[in-house]
């Protein structure tokens, strides 16, 4: 071959690889789809929906898939919620956040002094909630589902006792829990397989515990967690690790069905999570923000496009701190005033577009009146949708488990305003609705969305990242409305975060360019690096053309959105 053909050879075979991972950033499909944060539980999902299985059906044997495949987040051990849409455009949420304990007080953080102790809300057993994972699943096949609860949930059992390949995520995460001086029994032996050793990728990981677990599961449904012989162990362990929760506590735990958060965007509907999540009602409120601006003089990635998306963020953060916690407790959350257009005129008003406002820690939202989830998006060929975000808190939430249930509790009671009365401008909160109460759910920031469009799903999306995830759905759903990008040019698009407290714009380092920095530092913002925000999973659906398009972020390098 000459030096000529060879590149030319070179050359097209390059042309062809690049055109390889665009066509592919996007997945396409006629009959359904799963995105989720692992490939093989999108298989899991799809594998559901060829079986006649909708939506739920899929969504909830994704998510039993995700607790064997995705322990740092999947869960049987946490919470979550889900937006669910039927194919006639009728919207319904599930609640099933972890709940406190019942023997939870508000001063159970502190110590003889009134001080908060160092760590104990977020890294011991009196860090974990009522996990509210099995239930909200149940209820939501209960109520939605097509397919046999023993259906959905046997794929997990299988990857669970016949074992799934070993990926370099995992095989990291072992790496570190196991390394030398690490003092967690319990994670350092998660990992490891009968023969105490780690396996290499590419191996099977089997986890037989968690099998038994799930079997129970399946074939008692949520009893099978909250009753019997799982029930027995968890309150076990916490009597032997010093936490709380009791068997009472698993037996009177229920999932709640709530009417969903609705707005509206230019001729879109948005349906989102309410209290206690926070998501929803901040979503709505800064779209509504949004709505009232002029993108066709403010240009997208501007230093005026990302001031007036921080000014946003703030405000919707003031609000959040002062006003949002769990609903059965707080009676008066004024939901239709913070969701009005209304309120977002009068918000808007007050923004200065080449000054930005100040935090104040001591007057939340008055001062404006003058890390790790996963989420899962499926959609079938009926066209009802499902956005499901649950959590462990943390990464691998608080590191502490059975070995006989194999799997791991969440740290989410870390999310209650530890000290009452005492707001930081670190950011720690300690505002009235979100203290800590017996059977008390705490506050959220999962985001879980469904955009309609003409009576339909348009637009399932969600994301984990802690409270950052408010703020990257939120703009994630702005690039596809009001920019009209593509999926996976609206889920790698930018993203910074502000949360009010403390007062500075968190940025994605390597999309941000620093001349936009100096901008908007001279508008009197403090800007913040960090590497990636968020890992957003989602779907838009043609209902003229019958079209699924699904895409997984890519800063989640073994997600898969899968569809047929």
């Amino acid at each position: 071959m000459t030096l000529l053909k060879f590149r030319l050879v070179f050359l097209l075979s390059s042309l062809f690889i690049l055109c390889q991972t665009q066509l592919n950033a996007q997945t396409y499909a006629k009959n359904g789809m799963v995105v989720s944060s692992d490939e093989s539980s999108s298989e899991v999902g799809v594998d559901i929906l060829k079986k006649g299985g909708n939506a739920i059906d899929a969504a909830v044997a994704t998510a039993f898939s995700l607790a064997v495949t995705h322990p740092s987040a999947g869960n049987i051990g946490g919470g979550g919620f889900i937006v669910f849409m039927n194919s006639e455009g009728e919207t319904t949420t599930i609640d099933f956040r972890e709940k406190a304990p019942l023997a939870a007080t508000n001063d159970m953080y502190l110590n003889e002094q009134g001080k908060l102790i160092d760590g104990i809300n977020h890294h011991s057993a009196k860090a974990i909630g009522v996990p509210g994972t099995v239930a909200g699943l149940y209820l939501a096949h209960k109520n939605y589902g097509k397919l046999p609860w023993k259906t959905v949930v046997q794929p997990a059992v299988d990857q669970a006792k016949n074992g799934f390949v070993f990926n370099w995520y995992l095989y990291r995460a072992a790496q570190y829990f196991t390394r030398e001086g690490n003092d967690n029994t319990f994670m350092n032996g998660y990992f490891r397989n009968e023969k105490g050793a780690i396996p290499e990728p590419g191996e099977l990981w089997m986890q037989n515990e968690l099998a038994e677990t799930l079997t129970l599961i399946r074939d008692k449904g949520r009893d099978g967690f909250y009753k019997g012989k799982t029930a027995k162990k968890i309150a076990n362990f916490m009597k032997k690790n010093g936490g709380i929760i009791t068997k009472k506590d698993l037996a009177k735990y229920e999932a709640i069905e709530r009417e969903p958060i609705k707005g509206s965007y230019k001729g879109y509907d948005i349906y989102s999570m309410p209290p206690p999540s926070s998501g929803g009602v901040a979503l709505v409120e800064m779209m509504n923000l949004m709505e009232l601006a002029d993108f066709e003089t403010i240009e997208f990635n501007s230093a005026d496009h990302l001031h007036l998306v921080a000014e946003a963020m703030r405000r919707a953060f003031a609000d959040r701190a002062e006003h949002l916690g769990d609903p059965d407790f707080n009676l008066n959350i004024p939901l239709e005033k913070l969701t009005s257009k209304a309120f977002a005129q009068k918000r808007f008003q007050e923004i200065n577009m080449a000054k930005a406002s100040i935090s104040d820690s001591s007057r939340f939202g008055r001062l404006y009146d003058g890390e790790s989830t996963t989420h899962l998006s499926t959609m079938d060929k009926e066209g009802n949708a499902v956005s499901l975000t649950y959590t462990l808190e943390y990464s691998y939430g608080s590191q502490m488990g059975s070995k006989e249930l194999g799997f791991i509790f969440n740290n989410e009671m870390g999310d209650f305003n530890p000290q009452p009365g005492i707001t930081k401008s670190n950011g720690q909160i300690g505002t009235a609705p979100n203290l800590v109460a017996p059977e008390k759910r705490m506050l959220s920031s999962m985001t879980p969305t469904i955009v309609g469009k003409k009576g339909k799903p348009f637009l399932v999306i969600g994301s984990p990242g802690g409270r950052t995830i408010i703020n990257t759905v939120f703009q994630t759903v702005l690039n596809v409305l009001e920019f009209k990008m593509p999926i996976d040019k609206a889920i790698e698009a930018l993203k910074i975060h502000h949360q009010w407290l403390p007062d500075q714009i968190v940025y994605e380092k390597l999309l941000l360019s620093p001349d936009t920095r100096k901008l908007l530092e001279a508008k009197g913002h403090t800007l913040k690096e960090r590497f990636n925000m968020g890992a957003l999973m989602g779907i838009t659906y043609d209902a003229e053309k019958g079209i699924f398009v699904g895409a997984s972020d890519s800063s989640q390098p073994d997600s898969g959105a899968i569809g047929y």
